[in-house]
């Protein structure tokens, strides 16, 4: 691939990185296509139990490369369509997504960070809704998640305004999970993804889907939901060894069935 590096560790832990670090990882059309092909591969792969979102160098994802070329002769309208289809291909992956924001994260790029799971940022990141600056309104999804994360106003505020605000900021808004010193990044998110590798997959998958579409359910069909998932479990092999770890008090060996 010419915009990412695909790393995948033994215990299931896929890094994705984007690799444009010159432009701070802002995506063209072959890295939207690129990241695309990449997640939809990541969803149909069974091995797969967590996925790291990176960029190169000292940055996320600047956005959108608005000066890249080739890809303004592009039908505008099939433009969108290419990066609904890849913000639909990250948003479907079942697994745990963590978003490992190591710099600048604006634009479609702090956008792609809402849409993993979790969210760990270096304390010099930094975060921008910044379409307003550029004459553009929001897109990547970011109309539908960052209400759902922080509310409607705080989410005006950000992207009525456009500002950059500091990893702290972002915290204290509400959707980073955890800020650290920027040389202790690759460590926290390494325990982090080793820690999800090791859960059930098949558990935390339905638990992933189930916070993520109740948030917009009603409480009986929240409820409806659960039952289903809860049931599906324990015909599972991982609940049996779950239930036989705890009660011979060792940890549990998950194999996804």
């Amino acid at each position: 691939m010419e915009t990412l590096l695909v790393d995948v560790t033994d215990d299931g832990v896929v890094t994705v990185t984007m690799n444009r670090p010159a432009k701070k990882n802002a995506a063209n059309g072959t890295m939207w296509d690129e990241l695309r092909q990449t997640w939809d591969e990541i969803g149909l792969d069974p091995t797969v139990r967590c996925v790291v979102m990176t960029g190169a160098g000292d940055g996320f994802c600047s956005g959108a490369d608005l000066g890249g070329g080739g890809d303004r002769d592009m039908h505008q309208l099939q433009a969108m369509n290419m990066i609904h289809r890849t913000i639909q291909a990250l948003y479907s992956i079942m697994v745990p997504v963590i978003a490992k924001v190591n710099g600048v994260a604006a634009g479609a790029g702090m956008n792609m960070a809402l849409a993993c799971d979790l969210i760990v940022a270096s304390d010099q990141a930094r975060f921008s809704e910044i379409f307003a600056r550029r004459g553009l309104s929001v897109d990547f999804g970011g109309t539908w998640i960052l209400p759902r994360l922080i509310g409607l106003h705080k989410a005006k505020e950000l992207a009525l305004f456009g500002d950059v605000i500091s990893a702290a900021d972002a915290e204290r808004f509400g959707f980073v999970n955890h800020v650290v010193a920027h040389d202790e990044l690759d460590a926290f998110v390494d325990d982090w993804s080793s820690r999800l590798a090791a859960g059930p997959p098949l558990a935390m998958a339905m638990t992933k889907r189930l916070l993520t579409f109740n948030a917009s359910a009603d409480f009986p069909s929240a409820l409806e939901a659960e039952g289903m998932a809860q049931t599906v479990n324990f015909a599972t092999s991982d609940t049996r060894e779950a239930i036989d770890a705890f009660l011979q008090k060792r940890d549990p060996a998950f194999r996804g069935r």
